[in-house]
């Protein structure tokens, strides 16, 4: 008699756990296909239009290594998008962009700035104009920045 209760009450536990564990599953994965779903929903919506604006010309002064005689320069043209309907929002806006992409751009040692990808330029831009907005309790007019032209001397 003892084994058969003993029995039933781990068959009963198993079972629970079972249950308890297929009700997790179900409920914390996502639907089949709605990764898909959400991709062609994307997909379906129209484009919204963009403009891009420039900010021409950002030179900087890069930091010197301590035993470094040479000064060296870098020259940016940044590339704005923004939202058709922010264009003038974020044109009045451009001294502000180029106000922090020289603060940004200045604080790298040449050392770092030799060894960078535009990829990483961009995104230390992107970042810092995150950061500056944020600060600032604003939100951004525009959708990121781009490098349209760098020079590193």
């Amino acid at each position: 008699m003892n084994k058969k209760l003993i029995l039933a009450f781990v068959a009963v536990a198993l079972l629970c756990a079972g249950g308890a564990g297929a009700a997790v599953w179900f409920f914390a994965a996502p639907p089949a296909g709605a990764a898909e779903a959400k991709h062609e929903a994307k997909k379906k919506e129209p484009a919204k239009p963009v403009k891009y604006l420039t900010v021409d010309k950002v030179i900087v002064m890069m930091r010197r290594m301590p035993n470094e005689n040479l000064a060296h320069y870098m020259s940016a043209d940044l590339v704005v998008t923004t939202p058709v309907d922010k264009e003038k929002e974020t044109k009045e806006q451009l001294p502000l962009l180029r106000s922090v992409a020289v603060r940004t751009l200045s604080a790298l040692p040449m050392e770092k700035a030799k060894t960078m990808t535009i990829d990483q330029y961009a995104e230390e831009l992107n970042k810092a104009f995150a950061e500056a907005y944020e600060k600032e309790g604003r939100e951004r007019p525009f959708t990121e920045v781009l490098i349209g032209k760098l020079i590193l001397e």
